[in-house]
């Protein structure tokens, strides 16, 4: 006998083969599958449109005017910056394992400072035991349920993670994804911080503000801001410091907040 479940899926999977015979194959690849994929057992990714709204959740303040910011290079050459969905929430678990002490009041506070200056809403969604990986799968619906995996802000250490190596203190970045004629958007993003240089850090007198700014930094740099020459900006990486954004920090981020919606991913 043929249990009704997966009788659902012969037919599914006759319908899919039935397109893929009456659509070209670029037209199946482009338009048909994209929209099934999703559904199909061990999809990569995740069903359209999970919490989008119709209008952006919030309102990233008005320019300053400056040109002293730097976007990451965009994926389309057609496109100029790709940026987070502003009509759906940014979710963030932070991975806490050789955090240092007072380390929760520094990343709410940096997330506020991103989240002002983008007005992206930001949802603090607990803990994880997720480690940090350059192969970070951006959908995991086993471990966050059947959206795009949250922003992992990951305490870790050079052994674990061998790019901290060094002078670096945290690393931030964001996968991207896209839907048939429509923008690229950024996903799954990950921030990986130095506990140990951390620790070593938040012993200096004001370190506590050095620390925040470095998680200001590389959360900047996840939702699509790139390192600038700049001394007097955040986002320049020589450390000059610079604890808050400045005038070209928040320009910048205040444009990566004003990214088309994009329902269709």
């Amino acid at each position: 006998m043929i249990r009704p479940w997966r009788r659902y899926l012969a037919i599914s999977a006759s319908l899919v083969l039935l397109a893929g015979l009456y659509f070209t194959p670029a037209l199946f690849d482009r338009y048909v599958l994209p929209a099934v994929l999703p559904y199909l057992l061990g999809a990569p990714v995740p069903p359209a449109g999970v919490e989008a709204a119709d209008t952006p959740l919030g309102h990233p303040p008005a320019s300053t005017g400056s040109g002293a910011y730097k976007l990451q290079e965009s994926p389309n050459a057609g496109q100029a910056y790709a940026a987070y969905d502003p009509c759906r929430p940014v979710h963030y678990v932070v991975r806490p394992d050789n955090a240092p002490s007072g380390s929760d009041s520094l990343i709410r506070e940096a997330v506020a400072e991103v989240s002002a200056a983008t007005g992206l809403r930001f949802v603090y969604d607990g803990t994880t035991a997720e480690a940090p990986s350059p192969e970070r799968e951006p959908y995991q619906p086993d471990l966050y349920g059947k959206r795009w995996a949250p922003v992992l802000i990951a305490w870790s250490t050079p052994q674990e993670s061998p790019d901290l190596a060094g002078d670096v203190d945290g690393l931030g970045g964001s996968a991207y994804a896209y839907a048939p004629d429509r923008p690229y958007v950024l996903v799954a993003g990950q921030v990986e911080l130095d506990a140990p240089d951390f620790v070593e850090m938040l012993r200096w007198p004001d370190g506590s503000e050095y620390a925040r700014a470095v998680i200001m930094h590389e959360l900047a740099h996840v939702v699509g801001l790139d390192h600038v020459d700049d001394p007097t900006q955040l986002m320049n990486p020589e450390g000059t410091g610079v604890t808050e954004f400045a005038d070209g920090d928040r320009a910048g981020l205040a444009l990566l907040g004003r990214g088309p919606c994009v329902p269709e991913l």
